[in-house]
């Protein structure tokens, strides 16, 4: 997902991304423990998806924090 994308997704939206994106990446690591993965760069792929989502996540998370000190 580019960030744009995740932009535009709800707090809520967002957080069941990152759910499903980890539950996804989870099970790839476990398939390919144990047998050869047909896309390997699709972990890869998961991971930096997560981070961004958690980057985005926490910008919203700072930003509600700085509007309340004010």
């Amino acid at each position: 997902m580019k960030p744009d994308e995740i932009r535009e997704l709800t707090d809520r939206e967002l957080q069941e991304q990152i759910d499903e994106r980890e539950e996804e990446l989870f099970r790839l690591k476990f398939r390919g423990a144990y047998q050869e993965l047909e896309n390997p760069a699709l972990v890869k792929e998961l991971r930096r998806d997560v981070a961004r989502m958690k980057t985005i996540q926490r910008e919203r998370e700072l930003a509600e924090a700085e509007e309340a000190d004010e």
